[in-house]
């Protein structure tokens, strides 16, 4: 009659050792895919901010209407397009096709606003066309990480202003000049991340 012989205490720590390194492999394998997992679900997120900022952005300068508005003091006009970099905002203006699901009595003209602040890009619109001064315009956040922005526009002759609309008589709202809209708006956004992106929208005449 055969002896079975079994495994040796030997034996069985190399064999515990041997799977002890497999699955610290494997261990390591599966932190480091979830690891990049979550790396590649903050870039989509991260790039999802991006493209709908700029789709945002798009759909306000294809919308730019030629409505100018009460000045916030009362004693004349701003115009429908207004930018100068030494004001707070980068860019106000007055759109079209403000949606109305709700059926709520307001027109159909929004006045907007873009203001950069904290590395964060806002965008600001009015619940009436013409605000007074003190009302507060509805705020939302647009994307963060923001080092600069900058808006120009194109003049007819194809050449770019970095201030819109020119010189205005303070006081006038009867000026033309206070309706003119660019016939293109170039948007550059400096962020942290993803560098200098250059962007430019067509004005629909």
């Amino acid at each position: 009659m055969m002896r079975t012989r079994g495994f040796t205490l030997v034996e069985l720590l190399v064999a515990l050792f041997i799977s002890a390194i497999m699955f610290a492999m494997g261990y390591g394998a599966l932190q480091q895919a979830l690891g990049n997992r979550e790396t590649v679900k903050a870039n989509q997120d991260r790039l999802g901010q991006l493209v709908n900022t700029m789709r945002i952005i798009s759909q306000d300068v294809g919308q730019l209407a030629p409505r100018p508005t009460r000045s916030l003091v009362g004693d004349g006009a701003d115009p429908a397009l207004q930018a100068d970099r030494r004001a707070d905002a980068l860019v106000t203006f007055t759109r079209f096709g403000w949606a109305n699901p709700a059926g709520i009595q307001r027109p159909a003209l929004q006045r907007v606003r873009y203001v950069l602040e904290n590395g964060t890009l806002y965008r600001e619109h009015w619940h009436v066309l013409d605000p007074v001064l003190g009302a507060q315009p509805a705020r939302r956040a647009l994307i963060g990480g923001v080092r600069t922005v900058g808006f120009r526009f194109m003049e007819s002759g194809r050449s770019w202003a970095e201030q819109w609309p020119g010189i205005v008589t303070a006081g006038d709202p009867r000026q033309p000049q206070l309706r003119r809209r660019p016939i293109a708006v170039e948007v550059v956004l400096d962020l942290e991340d993803f560098g200098t992106i250059t962007r430019i929208f067509e004005v629909p005449g």
